[in-house]
């Protein structure tokens, strides 16, 4: 960085020295610009960086993920007892179901 100082304060922080004056940030510029669709100038340590932001944030979409198509939801009932214990593994209990089942089935193919 060329000259700048970086400072960290909370959000608490940063609303009470805007509501005392002591910002230094031209708030009525900034909404100025946006109202006429100017975007702030590239960070000069990462010229792309605001552009690739921008195309991550275009790309994103809300909501799960496709997944591999391999897979079908369904209800199923298991005991209690087999439940606690997958869920007490952690994240990923229905993939390792999955996976003891798939173990299963090939052990016993005919």
């Amino acid at each position: 960085m060329t000259g700048l100082k970086m400072t960290t304060i909370t959000t608490d922080e940063m609303h009470a020295a805007r509501d005392c004056g002591e910002s230094k940030t031209d708030w009525a510029v900034l909404r100025q610009n946006q109202r006429d669709g100017i975007e702030p100038s590239d960070d000069e340590d990462s010229p792309d960086a605001a552009l690739l932001m921008r195309e991550i944030i275009t790309k994103r979409r809300g909501g799960r993920s496709v997944g591999s198509g391999n897979k079908e939801q369904v209800a199923i009932r298991f005991d209690k007892d087999i439940l606690e214990y997958f869920r007490s593994t952690g994240t990923g209990w229905q993939t390792r179901i999955n996976d003891v089942l798939k173990e299963w089935v090939k052990d016993h193919a005919a």
